[in-house]
């Protein structure tokens, strides 16, 4: 049997179907994504990982020995679930040069979904993979997961005497949806640090992340006939929509970036009756989380007064993940190696921070330094998401190089 490509495998991977979902009673939240975790299993195992398995809650672990003195041992972590804010399943991946055109492509499934010029224009000359327009494509996170298994297989099979240290390869599920390390046991684990392989584009190197919290503003209206209503009603759908646009529109995510916190409307629903909103709160600092949470804070007790029928409880606000950077910050060899990897397959590392969140953000809460390293997906959770070749093969490049360095002391 020949040898997989790092673009073979990553075709294979997206056309499993392994969205997971919102609000799930079991875990993990789909069952699909079984699919791939046994698919992923049985391919380790013929690459060697001899101990690849998967146990009850979809997570796939393998270990890979080490070769010679070296006392350090890292992980390599990707997700195989993709998000469910978009269509996920039946996938027809594309794979298409891109030409000098200056001209955005359309994509065949659905021409209204297009990847813009301004995003393509880098990669003239390369090849990239998207969806036929109709759904997601996955790569957010199959491609770190192609990416991860063509480097093992490039350690395992082709430099299997080089030296490197002991090395854990974990698939996660239900990352998207905030479960991918819920059953994730660190001591089992039993490595120095980990990577995640879940970022961005070519070269990026995240080592910080958003705070990240939940909030829920609820409100229990009084409900009277509407034609005898005056003076006695207080609509709480009505109430809610009211909140909403009470908070400052520049905090939303359409007019923020950078290092800019956010406030983000997910749901609303309800009737007069009894209606609700929810959120999710982003910002880098503590700091700038609790001037968020002041800004709802004051919104709700400014519609308390003027609606005093109505009843308005405290906002509910739930902690979801902590920003990586101060873990991260204490232990500078894991970034450095990372970087250093990148150098040596002709990237130049962009130390950056990622507007979202990680499994590794929440191994950091656990105590298990892990940046995060590109998996060089561009617009994810989108129909027009799609990744170029070039950064599933650099980015097997820097996962072997950074397992080889780690092999010195």
């Amino acid at each position: 049997m020949s040898a997989d490509t790092v673009l073979d495998r990553f075709l294979r991977y997206v056309r499993v179907d392994t969205q997971s979902a919102h609000d799930a009673t079991t875990f993990p939240s789909t069952m699909r994504q079984f699919d791939l975790a046994r698919i992923l299993v049985d391919e380790l195992i013929h690459l060697g990982v001899t101990d690849a398995a998967v146990d009850q809650f979809c997570i796939v672990t393998g270990t890979i020995p080490s070769n010679c003195s070296s006392t350090h041992s890292i992980g390599l972590i990707a997700h195989v679930d993709v998000s469910p804010d978009a269509p996920g399943s039946g996938v027809k991946p594309i794979v298409q040069e891109v030409v000098a055109t200056g001209k955005p492509i359309q994509l065949p499934g659905d021409p209204s979904v297009v990847i813009p010029w301004e995003q393509l224009e880098r990669y003239k000359g390369d090849k990239i993979i998207s969806s036929d327009g109709t759904t997601l494509l996955g790569a957010d996170d199959k491609a770190g997961v192609a990416i991860i298994m063509d480097a093992i297989q490039n350690i395992m099979q082709v430099e299997p005497t080089r030296p490197r240290p002991k090395i854990r390869v974990i698939f996660t599920p239900d990352e998207e949806v905030g479960g991918g390390t819920d059953h994730i046991d660190i001591a089992k684990l039993g490595v120095e640090y980990a990577y995640t392989v879940d970022g961005g584009e070519i070269g990026e190197l995240e080592i910080e992340n958003f705070n990240a919290y939940k909030a829920i503003f609820e409100c229990t209206g009084v409900q009277v006939h509407p034609g005898m209503s005056f003076q006695k009603m207080a609509n709480a759908a009505i109430i809610v929509s009211e909140f909403v646009t009470l908070l400052p529109a520049e905090k939303r995510p359409e007019t923020t970036k950078d290092m800019d916190g956010f406030i983000h409307l997910c749901n609303l629903e309800g009737d007069a009756g009894k209606s609700k909103a929810t959120f999710i709160l982003r910002e880098f600092t503590m700091d700038g989380m609790k001037k968020l949470m002041a800004l709802m804070d004051a919104a709700a007790q400014f519609l308390r007064i003027r609606y005093p029928r109505a009843t308005i409880p405290p906002i509910t606000y739930t902690q979801q993940y902590t920003n990586m950077r101060s873990v991260i910050d204490a232990h500078p060899a894991v970034v450095d190696r990372a970087a250093e990897a990148m150098r040596q397959a002709g990237i130049t590392p962009k130390v950056t921070q990622i507007r979202g969140g990680t499994d590794g953000a929440r191994l950091c809460e656990m105590g298990l330094p892990c940046p995060n390293l590109f998996a060089g997906g561009v617009n994810f959770h989108a129909k027009s998401e799609f990744v170029p070749l070039s950064a599933l093969t650099k980015g097997s490049e820097v996962i072997r190089n950074l397992c080889f360095l780690w092999a010195s002391n």
